[in-house]
């Protein structure tokens, strides 16, 4: 059984079937298929994204894909091991998803709709999340009062007023961030304006199944909003903008040298406004990409900035702009 299709689900296969001689029947979701089919296509693109997201040493992604034997669309009822189990498609972190339910041992398997950390809702370098589903998936696990959960990533948990509160806790993280920007959207906020506004609940900050430490609110805020919203973000220069590096030539020669720029943006990073860093030694970079000087600015400035961040999402990205000659997000 394929949870979602996401390469670290799917290829114990060959494993099981050369342990055990036989075949494997594996049953997953009918847009399991489609997401080979699109990994197939942008196994480059993929394999940039895996060197930027996990720090690694060079491009990789597989491809090769184990098929799935059986597909299903909402629900399935299966025996396997001698247990009956019911599996459940919703969309969360992908489109294709599964949760089971084991009525035997009033158990619940998540997949990675639940994964000890606050959910990958928002990944900067993927394809959609859904995180209001997300929500009511996590509703329905909850609503049949199971006594342990199984998750896609981390330790089981065990007893069902635990089971309760790591799913409606979860579902109620992801309902907040989720109504907080529709509410914005609808008042006809600005992304920029919604992104730094919208926070989770409070009462939430310690829940250490709710930490950042993968994707961030933040994100998932942008997932939304790309989901609802599409990709013109409200400021009408960035509807038809003019190429990244004259606007950093520009700011530059406005600046006095994107030297200048760069100095700043260093004296900006040491006093703690990393944002503001980061846009300043981008256009610096941009503005003078031969400068060794410039160059070495950049990589402390990201460096710092990867250094401070929690995600892997940003420490990926922001080690991996240290680490590049020159600004761009090629991998």
């Amino acid at each position: 059984m394929f949870t979602h299709g996401h390469v670290d689900h799917i290829y114990a296969v060959p494993l099981l079937e050369r342990a055990q001689s036989d075949p494997c029947h594996v049953i997953a979701h009918e847009r399991t298929p489609e997401r080979f089919r699109r990994y197939e296509r942008t196994n480059g693109y993929n394999a940039a994204i895996n060197q930027r997201q996990f720090q690694l040493a060079a491009p990789l992604f597989p491809g090769d894909y184990r098929y799935p034997d059986e597909v299903y669309r909402d629900t399935l009822g299966i025996r396997a091991s001698g247990l009956d189990l019911v599996l459940h498609h919703a969309r969360g972190e992908t489109d294709d998803g599964t949760w089971l339910w084991d009525p035997a041992h009033r158990a619940v398997l998540t997949g990675d709709l639940f994964i000890w950390a606050s959910p990958n809702c928002g990944n900067p370098q993927k394809a959609q999340r859904y995180c209001d589903e997300w929500a009511v998936a996590l509703r329905r696990m909850a609503a049949l009062r199971p006594e342990l959960l199984l998750p896609g990533h981390g330790l089981p948990i065990a007893g069902a007023e635990r089971v309760q509160r790591v799913l409606t806790e979860t579902a109620r993280y992801l309902e907040s961030i989720f109504d907080q920007t529709i509410d914005a959207m609808n008042t006809g906020a600005t992304l920029d304006e919604i992104l730094h506004s919208v926070r989770p609940p409070a009462d939430l900050d310690d829940a250490p199944w709710l930490q950042p430490v993968y994707d961030e609110p933040e994100f998932v805020v942008r997932g939304i909003w790309r989901l609802y919203g599409g990709w013109y973000d409200g400021n009408p220069a960035h509807l038809k903008p003019a190429p990244d590096d004259a606007v950093a030539a520009e700011v530059a020669s406005l600046a006095g040298g994107a030297d200048r720029l760069a100095r700043r943006a260093l004296e900006l990073s040491s006093a703690g406004d990393h944002r503001l860093a980061g846009h300043l030694i981008e256009f610096a970079g941009r503005a003078a990409p031969a400068d060794e000087e410039i160059r070495r600015a950049r990589a402390t400035v990201f460096a710092e900035r990867a250094r401070q961040e929690r995600s892997t999402m940003s420490k990926g990205v922001f080690s991996w702009a240290a680490r590049s000659a020159s600004p761009g997000p090629k991998g």
